[in-house]
């Protein structure tokens, strides 16, 4: 299983997408500072889409885009599970109140 390992600094990743527009192979980038070259490919990717001019042939969300889609799926689990809590309540009291009668008969 790979390793995983935290997040790279944005200042780090913003630094080499600059070295890469200057001319710079990311294979040598690669080299250099220790990071796959399909990672820095990934982020000239998504810093080519965050400037509204995506590579050709690779669409996309930008970072605002996608950290908006990831806060909306957050909130439509959040909203679910109480759907589901308040559907179960409902049920259990709809099912405790159905047996009994609270008015009197006696005229």
């Amino acid at each position: 299983m790979p390793k995983s390992r935290p997040p790279y600094p944005l200042e780090f990743r913003q630094q080499i997408v600059e070295l890469y527009r200057a001319g710079r192979s990311t294979k040598d980038l690669a080299r250099e500072f220790g990071c796959s070259t399909q990672t820095i490919t990934n982020w000239v990717g998504q810093a080519a889409i965050d400037a509204g001019k995506p590579l050709p042939g690779k669409p996309g969300l930008t970072s605002a885009e996608r950290d908006e889609l990831v806060r909306l799926r957050r909130q439509v689990r959040q909203l679910q599970m109480e759907r589901d809590i308040l559907a179960k309540a409902t049920a259990w009291f709809a099912g405790k109140s159905g047996g009994t009668s609270t008015s009197s008969s006696n005229s």
